[in-house]
């Protein structure tokens, strides 16, 4: 896999424009880091981004969590690890993230409703969007994310 360009060099305007939207999800947004990677995890391995999958399954244990809890978000339907507050979010990721196949079902929005504010709902639903952005930005792009260290399981 060959990157195609540097989009940050690119355009840094438009990427400066997703660093500010990614800046104000993290850290004014008042959304629960672990939330947040909750987010970025699920639509990251819907889209097949493993650039992103990479780092914020570490940002996820940096922020506190499990690596169980981290494994089991690909599978979350049938693990009983996440809170009914956590499903509902990564429901929403889902219906989002593959909005035009879903069209944001109500059975969707009715579960996180259930755990959220409406203003809560709206930030959760801003960093949906801003994971998808970089998902676009890196598989697009190609970007290649770091080999920490290579492992080979078959010759």
């Amino acid at each position: 896999m060959q990157t195609r360009i540097n989009y940050a060099k690119a355009a840094p305007d438009a990427y400066q424009a997703v660093v500010a939207l990614a800046t104000y999800v993290s850290k004014q947004s008042n959304l629960p880091p672990l939330l947040i990677d909750l987010i970025k995890l699920r639509a990251s391995q819907i889209n097949g981004c493993a650039y992103c999958v990479d780092m914020h399954t570490k940002e996820a244990i940096e922020h506190g969590a499990s690596q169980q809890w981290v494994n089991l978000i690909v599978t979350w339907q049938e693990s009983p690890i996440f809170s009914d507050a956590e499903r509902a979010v990564l429901g929403w990721t889902e219906a989002l993230t593959l909005i035009s196949d879903t069209r944001a079902p109500d059975e969707d929005y009715a579960a996180i409703k259930m755990f959220f504010s409406d203003e809560d709902i709206t930030k959760i639903s801003v960093a949906i969007g801003l994971i998808n952005v970089w998902n676009r930005l890196a598989v697009g792009f190609r970007s290649k994310h770091p080999i920490d260290q290579p492992v080979v399981a078959a010759a």
